[in-house]
């Protein structure tokens, strides 16, 4: 008997149609003789509208009642699927984070899962109980709910299938799985049958939206078979697997794109020793996280110019602190661009074949794209461009690398 566990997104269970839906779907896999556990993320749009309300209520807000009222989005889709479940005849109840439990740390709305006990909900699901899981929430150690931050349901799905030793962790969104690029963009891009865990991490990290980064991690570190799939057709998804389950690897598996980026170039920093760590860790202190970085030492050796990038949500944030600083830091001036964008091309492949980085610079040039910065991986190659050139550049790279589909 297969264990499995199924996550619904926000889109997946919008209204009560899709939630009906959605309990046909469990209902399917518990026909075909599986022990289903079932995490669910608030309706669409829910969990703003929560947020919002917080913010009208406190701007400074306690983040633990943050957390009180946020996590109630989930709660209602848990228990209305169970209902809808038990209309159709299936034992079915929900569980909160609190009652199984999930146990987080003290970080309230962003926690991290360190533990969840699941004697009670296995017990249940032997006797042919579905278990309804709210996702994107835990208890923390000062025993009040706490949330996993945005995305967080994706999280709540995998650790919980790793805690269940499932055989499977299926994740239902609005795409049908996995793309070598974003089909809207690119419409030769291909849906990929099994992807490995590496490089599904690149491309959600990278910017690609279909999981969220901590759940390929842990999905990762706990080898949790995951598969990506559409609530709405029954076409077969994407699996993220191991590497050793993937036979023929590709040299570049997909290419992904972040438009969250934005740049800042020091122009005439001083070049002496320290000065690096004087820029960035006034940075790291306002929790700025800095990705691309880029050096071009001056001919008289004596000042540098520095280019780096932060999110682009917190450009003007970086640039306050970084004036802040100037007269320690000594730059001349401070130029910031928002107007740009991470393209990234990724593959386990790399590893065994050269030449990857030349063709991307080349297919580029070729479309008198500029790069202005650049950074690799051992599976990944990353450029920063104007954000105007997205779509050709993508476009081109999709070709150049020969993953247009027939």
């Amino acid at each position: 008997m297969a264990r499995i566990v199924q996550k619904f997104g926000g889109t997946s269970v919008a209204d009560m149609d899709r939630i009906k839906n959605v309990a046909l779907r469990v209902k399917r896999e518990v026909d075909a003789g599986s022990e289903v556990a079932v995490v669910v993320s608030a309706m669409s749009g829910v969990t703003n509208q929560l947020v919002a309300w917080v913010n009208e209520a406190h701007k400074l807000h306690d983040t633990r009642e943050y957390d009180t009222v946020v996590a109630s989005g989930e709660q209602v889709t848990a228990g209305l699927l169970a209902l809808a479940l038990q209309n159709l005849g299936i034992d079915a109840r929900s569980w909160l984070g609190w009652q199984i439990p999930i146990h987080t740390d003290g970080v309230h709305g962003k926690a991290r899962i360190q533990d969840i006990q699941t004697d009670d909900m296995i017990r249940r699901m032997k006797e042919g109980q579905v278990a309804v899981v709210a996702g994107f929430q835990g208890v923390g150690p000062d025993n009040r709910i706490s949330t996993l931050g945005r995305g967080g349901s994706d999280t709540s799905a995998v650790a919980l299938a790793a805690a269940l030793k499932a055989d499977r962790c299926d994740i239902f969104t609005d795409v049908d799985g996995v793309y070598t690029t974003d089909p809207r963009i690119v419409a030769k891009a291909r849906k990929l049958d099994k992807i490995t865990y590496e490089e599904m991490l690149e491309l959600a990290s990278q910017g690609a939206k279909v999981l969220q980064t901590r759940s390929v991690e842990m999905a990762m570190n706990h080898r949790v078979r995951v598969q990506v799939l559409s609530s709405f057709s029954d076409a077969p998804g994407t699996m993220v697997v191991d590497e050793e389950e993937i036979v023929e690897k590709q040299i570049v598996s997909g290419i992904a794109y972040s438009r969250d980026e934005a740049k800042i170039t020091l122009l005439k920093v001083q070049d002496r020793p320290g000065v690096a760590a004087a820029i960035f860790g006034p940075l790291a202190d306002s929790a700025i996280n800095v990705d691309m970085i880029v050096q071009n030492v001056s001919d008289d050796g004596r000042t540098t110019d520095l280019t780096f990038t932060v999110p682009k949500a917190d450009l003007d944030r970086a640039v306050k602190v970084l004036e802040a600083k100037r007269g320690d830091l000594g730059f001349q001036a401070l130029k910031p661009d928002s107007n740009v964008v991470k393209v990234s091309v990724i593959g386990v492949g790399m590893r065994s074949h050269v030449g990857v980085a030349k063709q991307m610079f080349q297919t580029l040039a070729e479309k008198s794209i500029n790069i202005q910065v650049i950074s690799t991986s051992e599976i990944k190659v990353s450029v920063l461009i104007a954000e105007e050139y997205t779509e050709l550049a993508l476009r081109a790279l999709h070709t150049a690398y020969g993953l247009d589909a027939n």
